[in-house]
């Protein structure tokens, strides 16, 4: 609730405080203009969610972007990143974004372009071991093989490793006056995001727990997490995993999210939501969505035509879950908890919170 709503509050709670001593008539006046007040007031709350548009952007305001590499000394390791930020001087909230197996920071550059857009500093990471690397100069024939072998535990820990060793020097840069980032970064308002392998790196870093209950990889940095493409893990349940998580969690998955690698079926991609305790927890289901739905290309072994709202529903969920775990936006929060999502939605989506 923002400090004007509250002062509205305020004024009308010591308007009943002061009328016990007023004549009947006048009672029952106060009591009326209360009443008119509490309904312009709810009218214009109506009016703000109804007016809240999470695709919305402004032609003259577009983000531009910086690639930049952190050194991890004590790992002896080079993170790249891409950053995309609009060209002000306000510290803006941080989004962090994990790429999947084989990937790279220049991909599903859509999510940045649209969330830098709306005011984030989003920074995308490029994860060496499991990255484009991994393929790009293997024969044709050779290339499931690398990836699969690079779907290792030992890239895994080296993944979220990364993580809290980006926020450290974005933290560092932050400070510096003559960086391209000096002063635009809000470290105290941090959102994690990834799809396939970045989702199983976004679920470890913010809350994700082992078999026995131990969080081994959170980072007390992160504010909220958008999954995309989400996994229950091999060993345990998914209760013993996700149990615990007290972050907002958005979940994103399709009807058809099969990866090739790593064996993720649609069970598996079901069970988080369930087994995630309740309170500020989101799952949509894309009817028809692949693997690739959540990525800018197709992969070579889809089999569905790409349907272009996918990516409206992706951008516009995603935005108003920003906006009010990042941001604290009310209105953001009104769309996105009542019947906003289903402006956007096709029929045969499934969208659900708890």
């Amino acid at each position: 609730m923002t400090e004007p709503d509250q002062l509205q509050i305020d004024t009308i709670s010591t308007h009943f405080c002061r009328i016990s001593s007023f004549p009947l008539q006048v009672l029952f006046m106060t009591r009326n203009l209360v009443t008119v007040v509490c309904l312009i007031f709810t009218t214009f709350m109506v009016a703000k969610a109804s007016d809240y548009e999470p695709l919305l952007t402004f032609p003259d305001n577009q983000p531009q972007f910086v690639d930049l590499t952190v050194n991890d000394s004590l790992r002896d390791r080079d993170i790249p990143l891409r950053v995309y930020f609009l060209q002000h001087s306000q510290a803006a909230p941080v989004i962090l974004f994990s790429h999947g197996l084989g990937g790279s920071r220049e991909g599903s550059g859509y999510l940045g372009r649209h969330w830098a857009a709306r005011g984030y500093v989003v920074v995308f990471l490029q994860h060496p071991g499991s990255d484009t690397s991994v393929w790009k100069d293997e024969a044709p024939l050779n290339r499931m093989k690398a990836l699969r072998e690079a779907a290792s535990a030992k890239n895994f820990l080296l993944r979220v490793k990364d993580i809290p060793a980006v926020l450290d020097q974005l933290d560092k840069w932050n400070k510096m006056g003559d960086h391209a980032l000096a002063g635009r970064l809000d470290i105290s308002k941090v959102g994690m995001s990834g799809h396939s392998f970045g989702a199983v790196t976004t679920q470890a870093v913010s809350g994700q727990t082992t078999r026995w209950g131990k969080e081994l990889f959170t980072d007390s940095r992160i504010s909220a997490a958008l999954i995309m493409s989400p996994s229950s893990p091999k060993l345990g349940t998914p209760e013993s995993a996700f149990g615990k998580v007290t972050l907002p969690w958005m979940l994103m998955t399709g009807t058809k999210d099969i990866a090739v690698i790593g064996n993720a079926d649609m069970k598996s991609r079901l069970e988080v939501f369930p087994a995630l305790p309740p309170g500020r927890k989101y799952e949509l289901v894309l009817f028809g969505a692949e693997h690739s739905a959540f990525t800018e290309r197709a992969l070579p072994r889809d089999n569905e035509p790409r349907n272009p709202n996918h990516h409206r529903v992706i951008l516009s969920l995603s935005t108003a879950f920003w906006d009010v775990y990042l941001m604290g936006n009310i209105s953001a929060r009104e769309w996105l908890d009542g019947d906003g999502p289903k402006s956007v939605l096709d029929k045969q989506d499934k969208w659900q919170r708890k």
